[in-house]
């Protein structure tokens, strides 16, 4: 089991990492040239992809097999922390824009883009559970794939990495951090599979990638249809 949950972490952590590289490359594309309906990029969708696509891949036999360890190994493990630390990330950033730390983005429209971020991740989430019903480990539901929970988390800790990663590393790696620990508890307390975890992993930061990368070309739409 421990093989399996470090496979897990190794995973996870360093796709999560990896939009660090991937976003600065992006944001210094942005800074050369105007935001257009064509700088939409697909290299920041690499790191959601490859998460959805290894939810896919250990879906089944391996998520079945972990889970089987986890229960065996943990069998009272009970914990409510990832009903709140799903938000902190996201709550963290906009704590600091309501205090005035510059992010990449003003207040308001940070609190715009949390909230379409959040909206976008959910409905595609639910979207799914409600074509997949794929059973919950413990027989409480089917509604499983992907983890809601899990994808929320990784929602919060893109919209902190977008804002405020470019003036700290750690931003990112506490919020990506934090996230993964969420989906770590969704299957300590088999409330979820590997797979629910990964692809909610890759739902989250795919949505709001997908956000942050089409709001500047909205904005200045709006823009010029305000000033016309």
């Amino acid at each position: 089991m421990k093989r399996q949950f470090s496979i897990f972490f190794i995973l996870a952590w360093s796709c999560t990492l990896s939009v660090q590289g991937q976003s600065s490359l992006a944001a210094a594309d942005t800074a050369r040239y105007p935001p257009t309906l064509d700088s939409f990029r697909i290299k920041p969708l690499f790191v959601p992809a490859g998460l959805a696509v290894s939810g896919l891949l250990v879906q089944g036999k391996v998520s079945r097999q972990l889970q089987q360890r986890v229960v065996m190994n943990y069998p009272d493990f009970r914990t409510h922390a990832d009903d709140y630390l799903l938000f902190a990330p996201a709550a963290l950033s906009l704590s600091l824009g309501a205090a005035g730390v510059k992010g990449k983005h003003p207040f308001g429209e940070q609190v715009l883009l949390a909230v379409i971020s959040g909206l976008a991740q959910g409905g595609v989430t639910y979207i799914l559970k409600g074509i997949t019903k794929y059973p919950r480990p413990d027989g409480t539901a089917n509604d499983a794939f992907p983890s809601g929970h899990t994808s929320s988390a990784f929602a919060s800790a893109t919209i902190l990495h977008e804002e405020y990663g470019h003036r700290s590393i750690w931003y990112s790696v506490g919020g990506y951090g934090l996230a993964t620990g969420v989906g770590t508890l969704r299957i300590l307390n088999n409330r979820h599979w590997l797979s629910d975890v990964l692809f909610g992993a890759g739902v989250g930061i795919g949505a709001t990638e997908v956000v942050y990368m089409g709001y500047p070309w909205v904005k200045r739409k709006l823009h010029h249809k305000n000033k016309r």
